[in-house]
């Protein structure tokens, strides 16, 4: 086992920097999600893990070895894609069995290897059919068995389940997380799928343009993102933006946006020192309220759309000036396209950037 280390990790493609300075530490055993939009840099950050990409700078280290110029088939891992690749021509049994071709191992410890793998990632049953005879996730499992039947130092994903749909991913991301913690193999997985990075990684890495924006837990991610894309980027339905600027009226502070203006209460005036010069504050669509009467803070809004979700509904309202903002409800909130309502924070779970 292994833990990983980035030191100043750039990787460039001509004028064009698709990772900046990257610094990262994994701990042996840890499940690590690389999270961001398309071209945020994380795909090539795995491939110069992986040994696909060479980095323009910086160095790469498993424990104490540094393997920044080593070829993949040296660096002992093992690598997942979003599409399963298996050999078409081969049953899966043939497919997982080539990963130990060159394993110096015998025939009898090979079928012991394959099988303890298989019986683990339930494929057992389809060790005789080839990948078309096989559903989009019992292709997924093979070739997850394909990779950890070699029981690699490292294990790399990249977005394996994004071409499954919701039910099936919802499976197997339980079952990717219970095997990781069973085996206790270094992971890094890579998605844009914040679900997926919220219930399955032990730290996220949120990337954006080739940098680095947050490394937390998915607690600290999202209770306490420290950036605006951040706070924006994690959470469904995403975070309400209030842009503005800080007032202070006779010893209180005061948020103004346009005509309105929010208290600050005293518990969070250290988040608005912490914040520096605030340009805009953001709350989840939980803290804003659907308010019976027009008070300070509360604004004008008429209702745009209504999504049901069964244990939820979300309200998306539009203000007078054409911003959007979504406000959870109880599933049994009557409202109707065209309705006005008026809402209203919660500051005291205010962020402020």
């Amino acid at each position: 086992m292994a833990g990983i280390r980035l030191q100043k990790l750039r990787k460039s493609f001509g004028q064009y920097v698709a990772v900046a300075d990257f610094d990262l530490e994994v701990a042996d055993g840890q499940f690590v999600v690389l999270l961001g939009p398309s071209g945020c840099g994380k795909t090539t950050t795995l491939n110069c893990i992986a040994g696909l990409e060479q980095p323009t700078s910086g160095r790469i280290l498993f424990g104490d070895l540094d393997v920044t110029e080593l070829p993949p088939h040296a660096r002992n891992i093992a690598m997942v894609f979003q599409s399963a690749l298996l050999y078409p021509h081969l049953t899966a049994r043939a497919n997982i069995e080539l990963s130990l071709r060159h394993s110096g191992m015998t025939a009898d410890q090979v079928r012991q290897r394959v099988q303890d793998v298989v019986v683990m990632l339930r494929v057992d049953q389809m060790l005789d059919k080839k990948p078309s005879a096989l559903s989009g996730g019992e292709r997924q499992r093979v070739a997850l068995a394909k990779a950890l039947v070699r029981e690699p130092t490292v294990f790399l994903m990249d977005e394996p389940f994004s071409a499954l749909d919701a039910a099936l991913r919802t499976s197997l991301r339980a079952e990717l997380v219970h095997l990781q913690k069973t085996l206790n193999v270094t992971t890094i997985f890579v998605t844009h799928d914040q679900v997926e990075a919220m219930t399955m990684g032990d730290m996220i890495v949120v990337m954006d343009e080739g940098r680095v924006e947050q490394v937390g837990t998915p607690d600290e991610i999202y209770n306490v993102p420290q950036t605006r894309f951040v706070a924006g980027f994690i959470g469904s339905p995403p975070m309400n933006f209030f842009e503005g600027s800080i007032q202070a009226e006779g010893g209180e502070l005061r948020f103004r946006t346009g005509e309105t203006t929010f208290a600050i209460p005293q518990t969070r005036r250290d988040s608005v020192e912490k914040a520096n010069n605030v340009t805009a504050v953001g709350l989840r669509p939980q803290h804003l309220h659907i308010a019976e009467t027009v008070g300070e803070g509360a604004i004008n809004v008429i209702v745009y759309a209504v999504e049901r979700l069964g244990k939820e509904t979300v309200i998306i309202l539009n203000d007078d000036a054409g911003v959007t903002f979504r406000v959870l409800t109880d599933p049994g909130f009557k409202a109707a396209v065209g309705d006005r309502l008026v809402i209203a924070p919660d500051m005291e779970h205010a962020h402020f950037f």
